[in-house]
């Protein structure tokens, strides 16, 4: 379990299909598309397949009343043990309350400190400003820009929709540093 001023950190439950239905019943950017939830029931067997992934997949909930508001999420991979590359979905009603730089920040401070990673890189759809954004304030480095890379959903004709992404890192040297701390304290 994870926590910061407003928000706990924590694995799955299954009393969190409601609110997690909330906000993968219609996910809001292409990317989740495959996540879309169609039912309580369904959300509540996602929950317990979710929980058994605790240590590196977090429900977001706000501290103050339990919901789960959102969930961010990173595993190790494979060739690269020490790099990680994070994913973070809000329900909409949550957006622009700065919840989701303060569930990262904790949760990227987690990963370097206690997870080994030398390096997190993520990746944002081209139009998904607010996720850009907050890699950005995170003092992640645009490292590259890929032009109809990955296609999650369909054209109305059909046939795959390409979108353009952009990818962003940061190193735990740039990360502990004290330029970072500085700018970027909550």
């Amino acid at each position: 379990m994870l926590e910061t001023k407003r928000l706990i950190l924590r694995p799955f439950l299954r009393s969190d299909a409601a609110d997690v239905l909330e906000y993968l019943g219609k996910p809001a950017v292409h990317c989740f598309a495959d996540m879309k939830l169609c039912s309580l029931a369904e959300a509540e067997r996602e929950m317990e397949r979710r929980g058994e992934q605790g240590e590196y997949y977090f429900a977001i909930v706000l501290k103050e009343s339990g919901k789960v508001i959102g969930e961010i999420a990173a595993y190790p991979e494979e060739r690269q043990g020490d790099t990680f590359s994070p994913c973070w979905m809000l329900n909409g009603m949550y957006q622009g309350k700065g919840y989701a730089y303060e569930a990262a920040r904790v949760f990227f401070g987690y990963l370097f400190e206690r997870k080994g990673a030398r390096r997190i890189y993520a990746y944002a759809e081209e139009d998904n400003l607010p996720s850009r954004r907050l890699c950005e304030r995170l003092g992640m480095r645009k490292e590259g820009e890929f032009k109809e890379f990955v296609s999650f959903v369909k054209n109305s004709d059909g046939t795959p929709l390409y979108e353009n992404t952009i990818q962003y890192a940061v190193l735990k040297r740039e990360w502990s540093g004290d330029a970072f701390i500085e700018k970027r304290s909550l």
